[in-house]
């Protein structure tokens, strides 16, 4: 495992498992043990996934220390509008049956709720419910906005990021104010966006010099471009291949042949212009 120090000096391994579509109960509480045990020590979730009682159950029974575990959940949007931060936090960690999370951020920047949410993130974070806080699809223009009123500087922004979505500029913004990126969906979904990327010529070629899988290539290039990879699954197999990446590294020129890959092209909703 590779780790970063965040902001704050809080120590986060560089790959998790996302949760996202895992359900609520056997589903999710199987997969996540499995991932214990197989090493994974990052978790994410969110109040908006459902699951977030599974993660804390399995997190509980997985024989692990909590101290060795990093857990995300993040601040739904409802919440966020609706303006009991406080509460949705409380609901979050008696879901999972814990005290603290390791990080908590918001889910989506609500356009006229961002920023106060964001003042009451610090207020969770000095309260100590929150090692860590930080904001998910948050573009450089929010990340402005609420810098004009933070005491606390957010020490990570989740953003969709894959090969045919790079966000270098973004990333550049947010390394220039000492918030960790962290990529979701960093193999493109599991869609039609996600085959066109796996038959790349440019990932095929990588992929037989190291005798990888396309998913164990991009996760590569997440880690040694230093950015923060959650892919999701509840496949034991899939998550085993995820895991394996630590025993190879990518040329420079490699990278920049994944990098040339970009088009700007979203699977995900767009930060400016979600309805939900």
């Amino acid at each position: 495992m590779k780790y970063t120090t965040l902001n704050n000096g809080v120590v986060m391994p560089m790959l998790g498992m996302g949760t996202y579509g895992l359900a609520q109960g056997p589903e999710c509480v199987d997969a996540v043990k499995y991932a214990i045990n197989g090493g994974y020590r990052s978790i994410d979730t969110a109040c908006a996934y459902g699951n977030e009682a599974s993660v804390g159950q399995a997190i509980r029974e997985s024989g692990i220390p909590r101290s060795e575990i990093f857990l995300t959940t993040k601040l739904w949007n409802e919440d966020q509008r609706g303006g009991d931060v406080a509460g949705a936090m409380d609901s979050s960690l008696a879901a999972m049956g814990l005290d603290y999370v390791d990080l908590y951020i918001i889910h989506w920047p609500c356009k006229g709720h961002y920023s106060d949410a964001w003042l009451a993130l610090e207020k969770i974070y000095k309260a100590g419910k929150a090692r860590a806080i930080g904001v998910s699809n948050f573009q450089a223009h929010h990340i402005e906005k609420i810098k004009k009123r933070w005491t606390v500087v957010p020490a990570l922004n989740q953003i969709e990021m894959h090969p045919y979505l790079t966000q270098k500029p973004l990333i550049a913004f947010c390394r220039g104010e000492s918030i960790a990126p962290q990529s979701w969906s960093p193999l493109g979904g599991n869609g039609p966006l996600r085959q066109r990327i796996f038959e790349s010529t440019a990932i095929a070629q990588i992929c037989e010099k190291y005798n990888k899988t396309p998913a164990q290539v991009i996760l590569r290039w997440n880690m040694d471009l230093g950015i923060i990879a959650i892919p999701k699954s509840g496949n034991p197999g899939r998550m085993d291949e995820n895991f394996n990446i630590f025993d190879f590294a990518l040329a420079p020129e490699e990278i920049a042949a994944l990098d040339a890959l970009n088009q700007d092209h979203r699977g995900g909703p767009d930060p400016d212009d979600f309805n939900f």
